[in-house]
C-alpha cells in the first residue's frame, strides 16, 4: 500500500507488481496529497491526505486545494469512496494503531510552516470506522511527528528533529535514539521483528531495541 504525492492518490501493488488505485477524490473533488496509510487487520485503509504535495514543486506539483480541509480518510475493507473520519488538523501526517487496533495515533506535522501549531500526536479510541477524540497523547520537544510506530508493549516510536522518540502508553517519554540527521520515518523489521529501520534527511539506518515491533508478522509471537 503507498501513497503517491504527484498523482494525489492512494494505491494498492498487486500480485504482478501492477498498481491499483484505490482512491484519488473525494465527492469529485481530488485529494490533496495524499501522505501515509496504514491497514486495519479488517481490511480497512486509512490514510492522511496533508498538502504537503501541492504546496509547491518540491515535493509533487503546486495546486489550489480542492478539498475543504486536510483530512484523515478510511476506505471500508469493501472498498468504495473514502470517508473523513478526522477533519480538524493543521497537517495530518504519521498514522499508527496500537498493537491491538484499539487506539489510532495521528501525527500533527502543521508545525512546518506554521509555528503556532503544536508539534503533538493525538490520540483516538477506534470502534470499527469511528473514532473518539481522546486528546494530545505527546508533544515532542524536538521537531516534529513524521512516522511513527507501535510496539507489542503499547509504547509509541515516533520520528522527530533529534531521532526517535519513545513515548509510554500514558504518554511519557521513555528515551531517545539520537541520530545525526532530521528522521522521517521508522519501521520494525528483522526476522525477530526488533530491528528498527529509520530513514533520516540522507540515509538509512538500523538499530537493535530490545522489544518487538507490533508489525502484523510480529503480534503473534509475543
Amino acid at each position: 500500500m503507498g501513497c503517491r504525492h504527484g498523482t494525489r492518490d492512494v494505491v494498492r501493488t498487486e500480485y504482478d507488481g501492477s498498481l491499483k488505485v484505490l482512491a484519488s477524490e473525494h465527492e469529485g473533488r481530488r485529494l490533496n496529497s495524499p501522505n501515509d496509510v496504514v491497514v486495519s487487520s479488517d481490511g480497512a485503509v486509512w490514510f492522511t491526505d496533508p498538502t504537503y504535495g501541492i504546496i509547491s514543486n518540491f515535493e509533487g506539483n503546486r495546486a489550489e486545494p480542492e478539498q475543504s480541509a486536510r483530512h484523515v480518510f478510511r476506505i471500508a475493507p469493501e472498498g468504495g469512496a473514502p470517508v473523513p473520519v478526522i477533519s480538524d488538523f493543521a497537517q495530518p501526517n504519521g498514522l499508527c494503531f496500537s498493537s491491538d487496533e484499539r487506539l489510532l495515533y495521528v501525527a500533527e506535522s502543521g508545525s512546518s510552516h506554521d509555528d503556532s501549531v503544536p508539534s503533538v500526536i493525538r490520540k483516538y479510541a477506534v470502534e470499527g470506522g469511528r473514532l473518539t477524540p481522546l486528546g494530545d497523547f505527546a508533544t515532542l520537544d524536538c521537531g516534529l511527528p513524521d512516522g511513527m510506530r507501535c510496539d507489542i508493549e503499547g509504547n509509541l516510536w515516533s520520528s522527530a528533529g533529534d531521532g526517535v522518540h519513545c513515548f509510554a502508553p500514558d504518554g511519557t517519554l521513555l528515551g531517545k535514539i539520537l541520530v545525526p540527521e532530521v528522521v522521517a520515518n521508522l519501521c520494525f523489521g528483522g526476522t525477530d521483528g526488533q530491528r528498527m529501520y529509520i530513514t533520516a534527511t540522507s540515509s538509512v539506518y538500523r538499530v537493535f531495541v530490545d522489544v518487538k515491533g507490533a508489525e502484523p508478522w510480529t503480534r503473534s509471537h509475543r
